[in-house]
């Protein structure tokens, strides 16, 4: 069992430091996260929102009490990360690695979760 909690720690925080250097930038660095969001081909209005519901995502998947919304949160994290992996691939930037490694961080920590709440 103290090994499951360590690898479901590690994964976690692994997911927590990227989603919160991922909602930094969208924040302080919004002119290159802008220009990004043009080359992709979304709307720049989404930016702040959707840095806020990162934040928000890391809220429910560290908390004990939100089941529901720790749900929720890993799937809206699951399909981000499919979706900006593929977002790089298409406009052939070469930057979806951090994509792939916050994707197999989320799906540890997932699986670990479940293991060590249930």
């Amino acid at each position: 069992m103290k090994t499951n909690k360590i690898i479901y720690y590690i994964s976690t925080g692994l997911l927590t430091a990227i989603m919160l250097f991922s909602a930094s930038m969208y924040f302080f660095k919004h002119d290159a996260i802008s220009e990004a969001f043009k080359h992709f081909g979304y709307p720049t209005y989404i930016i702040y929102p959707y840095a806020t519901l990162k934040l928000l995502g890391l809220i429910a998947i560290w908390s004990p009490k939100f089941k529901v919304l720790k749900e929720w949160a890993y799937a809206g994290y699951f399909f981000a990360f499919i979706l900006a992996f593929f977002a790089h691939v298409m406009v052939n930037d070469g930057q979806q690695g951090t994509a792939i490694i916050a994707f197999v961080a989320l799906i540890v920590s997932y699986i670990f979760n479940k293991r060590t709440n249930n």
